[in-house]
């Protein structure tokens, strides 16, 4: 099931950074006692009281050449469209501003739930200067400070209250969910509306989570897929044109319900940071990976153009090495029957069992081609390996020492495992494990 959305809002300098690197925990957005300086990580993970939640930090999400009000409104209402819960931060120590009440209009009319969070109170016995937030219409407000963590836990406590608790729509095992990511323009709704129209398939819209997305469902040479969240994909608006930032929030929902991704790339525009970040996310969550370079038709060619495209897609993602790469147009729907198959060979390989036997045979014969290695005196030495689980493949090793497994020993057993077995398409993980744990 999905993470929930937490967002936190407010005008520049309340704190949302320093909220935010305490929710998750690490020091990601960059703090300064400086309006507006927060330009990246913008997306976290938080956990509490066995919640775990997507947190975004709208101060990141750069629109542009706006004014400031402008952009924080925009900030507001993308808030407002993504988030399940929204954290409207204000600042104790400067009352309450304009700004913050034209937020607080914004947030009001949304009709989501809000938290109202007065930061930089450090010191709880002035916890009365957020009384006069009250006013703003949001209901309590929670005295915090950011800095210190005090309050947080009960900030908390009031954002996971207002979890939806709907579970979303959950697919028979054998239908093979998908989705296609990538920032705007790179033809995503042109490649779906290719994919479902051109086929003449049956095709049913399912209410797919709690807000606008429709999935659709389809079936093909007796093979059931749907598509995750393509109305999400088809929502326009300059603010997210013009927001590459928020690509990846959208990006993120949908490779959660997905037991395939496909990373859209633009030939025209080539790979951007933007391209391999959404692809880190669907690698980090154990999907299936398809690389799809879209707009093939737009570019000038000559026999060598598609090598050389490929050997810059492998430099530049060279951690999904395992993803296949297919060229395709949906302008002129070249190679576009080349996207379903692909599709059903790496579920078939991400959903993939190996008798332990035989990997067994395989890992002994790895050891005998090379043999491994000593770390400090002490030698590795392998007992044995068994499949775990699927979606992504993971494989536990049984060994004497865990510290003793150094990456590259693991990268070259993986590498032995995808030799023989193939597993085109889909990440596998090796985890090791002290024998008698």
């Amino acid at each position: 099931m999905p993470k929930p959305v937490v967002a936190i809002v407010g005008r520049p300098n309340v704190g949302k950074s320093t909220i935010f690197n305490r929710i998750i925990g690490e020091r990601i957005s960059i703090v300064e006692d400086m309006p507006g300086v927060t330009r990246d990580r913008i997306y976290g993970t938080g956990d509490w009281l066995n919640h775990t939640f997507h947190l975004i930090d709208t101060g990141g999400i750069d629109i542009g050449d706006e004014p400031l009000l402008v952009q924080i409104r925009q900030q507001a209402e993308i808030a407002i469209d993504e988030a399940d819960v929204i954290i409207f931060v204000v600042n104790g120590r400067d009352g309450i501003t304009s700004a913050d009440e034209e937020i607080a209009k914004l947030l009001f009319r949304s009709k989501k739930p809000v938290v109202l969070v007065v930061n930089k109170i450090d010191n709880f016995e002035k916890r009365n200067e957020a009384y006069e937030f009250y006013s703003l219409g949001m209901g309590e407000p929670i005295p915090v400070s950011g800095s210190h963590g005090l309050g947080v836990g009960d900030m908390l406590d009031e954002v996971v209250s207002h979890f939806p608790t709907i579970d979303l729509e959950e697919y028979d095992e054998n239908v093979i969910c998908f989705s296609l990511i990538g920032r705007p323009n790179v033809g995503k709704s042109s490649l779906v509306n290719s994919i479902l129209g051109r086929e003449r398939v049956i095709v049913s819209n399912i209410a797919g989570t709690t807000r606008d997305a429709i999935d659709s469902s389809f079936e093909k040479e007796g093979q059931e897929y749907v598509i995750i969240d393509t109305a999400g994909m088809r929502k326009r608006g300059k603010v997210y044109e013009t927001t590459e930032k928020y690509s990846v929030l959208r990006a993120l929902r949908a490779i959660e319900r997905s037991d395939v991704v496909l990373v859209i790339l633009n030939a025209e525009e080539g790979i951007i940071e933007q391209d391999k970040k959404i692809a880190g996310y669907a690698h980090e969550a154990g999907r299936a990976l398809i690389i799809v370079v879209n707009k093939w038709d737009a570019i000038e060619k000559d026999e060598r153009t598609m090598q050389q495209f490929e050997a810059k897609i492998r430099d530049e993602f060279q951690f999904i090495s395992y993803a296949p790469i297919l060229f395709v147009s949906a302008h002129t729907k070249q190679r576009l029957n080349a996207i379903l198959p692909m599709i059903q060979t790496v579920a078939e390989n991400h959903a993939l069992r190996v008798k332990t036997n035989v990997l067994n045979d395989v890992i002994m014969d790895a050891i005998a081609m090379n043999p491994t290695p000593t770390i400090k005196g002490k030698r590795l030495k392998i007992n044995y390996a068994t499949q775990v689980s699927v979606k992504p493949p993971t494989f536990v090793v049984f060994v004497n020492d865990p510290e003793l497994l150094h990456f590259s020993y693991k990268r070259f057993l993986e590498n032995r495992i995808r030799d023989t077995f193939g597993f085109k398409g889909t990440p596998i993980r090796i985890i090791a494990r002290k024998k008698n744990d």
